[in-house]
């Protein structure tokens, strides 16, 4: 199993490749920013800064979306990053929620989002590609590109898509069950679409705290249950409440939402969060001593979960980093 680390691009950026820096020699492999132009610095800046500092780590957005940028851009800019520094990089992309809402604009269509994959990922190849009105071009420079392109996903046609056009899958929670559901949707997909299954990477990605304090923890990740709420909320919105094609389990929860505002989004001291119940901050995090999360990611690994990304926004950041790398990471060694 492979482990990344999410941060936000909160200044001062010296301080974000600071802890991914810290993050590669704890054994971490990946580091996945945020990616919301208003709410944080711009990550791909940072993502030369942290290419520059380490050795061997890959570096993505959780999540990008095709508006923020177009497509061609990018493409381009991930490629340069990979001319600069070798193939190490990863375009996590989704339909943008607090980059398009806090703009003032609605997250993309899917339809949009899965033409975008295409074209993000055979420009950034080298590729040549159509980016609208039957306008095909190629970016002349591009020599033996690679950009592998992840789909953050949770309704299920978003899972469908994910099976059918994307590299790889970002769950945005570590809830077992869900992870199984959502996984064997992603994979049935795939088959449907004549692919393999085992083409398509299966990255998990959630808050983990290591810590004795279970109260503390709770505390400190409940902002997430929020953040994915935000996600719930547009699938009631569009299949019901009780429809079948989304897991009662994971739209039951939202009943006392009442509304969100992203100036706290991904925060600690989210206000917006105390419809969260304990029950699922534990079902969707990681909490408690190292034997706890082992536990939990060895059950993630059997249902084929490739990669654990630490949402790392919290007041343990260093600790639980270093954590990972003395006793966690160690126990998942091949």
């Amino acid at each position: 199993m492979d482990f990344g680390v999410v941060l936000q691009a909160d200044p001062p950026a010296s301080a974000v490749v600071a802890l991914m820096r810290r993050a590669e020699r704890n054994g971490f492999r990946y580091g996945w920013t945020f990616d919301s132009a208003v709410l944080w610095q711009e990550p791909f800046v940072i993502y030369s800064r942290i290419l520059d500092h380490t050795d061997r780590m890959i570096v993505g957005p959780m999540v990008t979306n095709p508006s923020t940028r177009t497509p061609e851009v990018t493409a381009s800019t991930f490629a340069t990053l990979n001319e600069m520094y070798g193939n190490r990089t990863v375009c996590g992309i989704g339909r943008g929620d607090s980059a398009m809402r806090v703009a003032g604009r609605p997250p993309n269509t899917l339809a949009r989002l899965g033409e975008a994959i295409g074209v993000i990922r055979d420009l950034a190849e080298g590729r040549e590609a159509d980016v609208g009105g039957g306008h095909r071009i190629r970016i002349p420079w591009i020599k033996n590109g690679k950009l592998p392109v992840w789909m953050g996903a949770y309704g299920p046609k978003a899972l469908e898509m994910t099976g059918r056009l994307a590299d790889g899958f970002i769950l945005q929670l570590a809830d077992p069950f869900l992870t199984e559901w959502m996984i064997k949707a992603v994979r049935k997909a795939a088959v449907d679409a004549g692919r393999d299954p085992s083409d398509v990477t299966i990255c998990v990605a959630a808050p983990a705290y290591v810590g004795d304090d279970l109260g503390h923890a709770r505390e400190q990740c409940r902002w997430f249950g929020g953040m994915v709420g935000n996600h719930v909320a547009d699938l009631v919105a569009r299949y019901g409440e009780h429809s079948g094609l989304v897991p009662e389990e994971l739209t039951e929860y939202i009943k006392a939402r009442e509304g969100y505002d992203y100036s706290h989004h991904g925060r600690a001291d989210n206000p917006d969060t105390a419809f969260v119940p304990d029950t699922i901050v534990d079902r969707f995090c990681l909490l408690g001593p190292a034997e706890a999360h082992i536990d939990k990611l060895r059950r993630l690994k059997e249902l084929g979960v490739d990669q654990f990304a630490v949402y790392a926004m919290h007041d343990a950041k260093e600790s639980t980093i270093d954590a990972y790398g003395e006793r966690i990471i160690p126990a998942f060694a091949d």
